[in-house]
C-alpha cells in the first residue's frame, strides 16, 4: 500500500510564520516518529535561506495519522544543512518537554469568505445585525457552522484533544479549545489544529483570518488565543501566596510576554470588549477583563489553574508557552527566596523591643510589608 506523508512546518516569515506543507509517498506506514525519513526543502522560498544556499531540512517530531487511512500527517521541525536548529526553530527552544505542564488553548478565529474577501456574513452589508445573538448562538443569523464542525471531528480523528467549539461573539467568528500535557505537545497540537482548519477552508473557497482584531470599526470583539496554564505546583500545592508570586512575575515581565503574544495586538487590548488594555497588568477573580482571569474556583482554593487572556489569535504557541514556562519559573524562585527570608526572622527578639504595642502576628505582618 502506497502511504502518503504529509510534512509541515513553519516558515521564516515575520512577524508570524506561515504553515508550509509538501507530500512524500513511501511504501511502509511508520509505526513510530523514528520511522519518518527527513527531508529537505527549498529555504530561499520560505524566507529561511538565501539562494547561493537554499537548502534546509524538516526533522520530523510528531505524527497524526487519519484514521484507517494511509495519510500521515507529519509535523516538523527546521534545521540548517548542519543539522542544527534554524534560527526560525522557535519549537525547539522550549527544551524538553514537561508533561506535568498542562495547556489549554482557546483559538478564536474569524472566517472570510475568500481570500482578502469580506469576513464570512458581512457581504449581508446594512443587515448585518449588532453584535450580541452570535455567541453560541444557532439559527439564520449564524455562519461557518459546517466549516467549525467538520473541523471538530477532523481534529479529533486525527488525535488531537479538542475539548469544544463554539460561534463566538461576532459575526463568523469561531473558536475551539484544546488540552494537552506538556509543553511541546500543546504548541504541537494547535499548529496542527491551525493546518486542519486552514486545509478544510480552502477546500471551501473560504480564508481563516487570525489576525486580532481584523474588523476595527464598529462596537466588535477581536479574537485571542486564551492560555490557561497549571503546574503540577500549582495543581498539587498551591497556596495564596505562591500564586500571587506568580502575579508578581508575570507583572514584572509585562512587555516580554506583550512582545511575544502577536502582532497588531494593541488593536485588540484597549481595555474594551473583555480586555486590559496593552499596556497594563492585572489579575482577578471571574474578571474577564483582566491581564490574567483567576477561576472562581481556584480564588477558593488557591489551587488549580490560571487563564492568561493576553494573547493573540495569531500568535505563535511556542512563544507563548516559551515566557508562561520561564514566569513560572521565575515565581517558584520568587516564593522560595521569599519563604527563606521569612524563615529568619526571629520574633522572640522584637516582641521584647515592641511587647504590649502589637500582636505577633501584627508585628510579623509588617514586617513581611516592608
Amino acid at each position: 500500500m502506497k502511504v502518503k506523508l504529509e510534512y509541515i512546518w513553519l516558515d521564516g516569515y515575520k512577524p508570524e510564520p506561515n504553515l508550509r506543507s509538501k507530500i512524500k509517498v513511501v511504501d511502509t506506514l511508520p509505526k513510530e516518529i523514528s520511522d519518518v525519513p527527513a527531508w529537505g526543502f527549498d529555504g530561499s522560498s520560505t524566507m529561511q535561506a538565501e539562494g547561493f544556499s537554499s537548502d534546509c531540512y524538516l526533522k520530523p517530531v510528531r505524527m497524526y495519522k487519519k484514521g484507517n487511512t494511509n495519510l500521515v500527517y507529519v509535523l516538523c521541525e527546521v534545521l540548517n544543512k548542519d543539522n542544527k536548529p534554524h534560527e526560525t526553530n522557535d519549537r525547539s527552544k522550549l527544551g524538553e518537554e514537561d508533561t506535568d505542564f498542562w495547556i489549554g488553548f482557546e483559538q478564536e478565529y474569524f472566517i472570510r469568505s475568500g481570500h482578502n474577501k469580506d469576513i464570512l456574513g458581512f457581504e449581508r452589508s446594512s443587515n448585518v445585525e449588532p453584535q450580541g445573538k452570535y455567541y453560541c448562538g444557532v439559527g439564520g443569523q449564524i455562519v461557518g457552522r459546517e466549516l467549525s464542525d467538520e473541523h471538530l471531528d477532523y481534529c479529533l480523528d486525527l488525535g488531537i484533544n479538542v475539548e469544544g467549539t463554539n460561534a463566538e461573539v461576532a459575526l463568523g467568528q469561531w473558536e475551539y479549545q484544546i488540552f494537552s500535557k506538556g509543553k511541546l505537545a500543546a504548541a504541537d497540537d494547535l499548529w496542527m489544529s491551525r493546518y486542519i482548519l486552514h486545509k478544510l477552508a480552502e477546500k471551501r473557497g473560504y480564508s481563516i483570518e487570525l489576525h486580532p482584531k481584523p474588523i476595527i470599526w464598529g462596537e466588535w470583539n477581536g479574537s485571542g488565543l486564551h492560555t490557561n496554564f497549571s503546574s503540577k505546583k500549582m495543581r498539587e500545592v498551591g497556596g495564596e501566596s505562591y500564586f500571587k508570586s506568580i502575579f508578581n512575575a508575570f507583572e514584572t515581565r509585562q512587555k516580554l510576554h506583550i512582545d511575544e503574544y502577536g502582532s497588531d495586538n494593541h488593536l485588540r487590548l484597549t481595555g474594551k470588549f473583555e480586555t486590559q488594555s496593552i499596556d497594563k497588568f492585572s489579575w482577578g477573580v471571574s474578571d474577564r477583563g483582566a491581564s490574567i482571569r483567576v477561576p472562581k474556583s481556584v480564588g477558593e482554593t488557591w489551587k488549580g489553574y490560571l487563564e492568561d487572556r493576553r494573547p493573540s489569535s495569531n500568535a505563535n504557541p511556542y512563544k507563548v508557552i516559551g515566557v508562561i514556562y520561564d514566569a513560572l519559573t521565575f515565581a517558584d524562585q520568587l516564593e522560595s527566596t521569599i519563604h527563606a527570608m521569612y524563615e529568619k526572622v526571629d520574633t522572640s527578639k522584637l516582641r521584647e523591643q515592641f511587647s504590649g504595642i502589637i500582636s505577633d502576628e501584627e508585628l510579623l505582618g509588617e514586617y513581611r510589608e516592608e
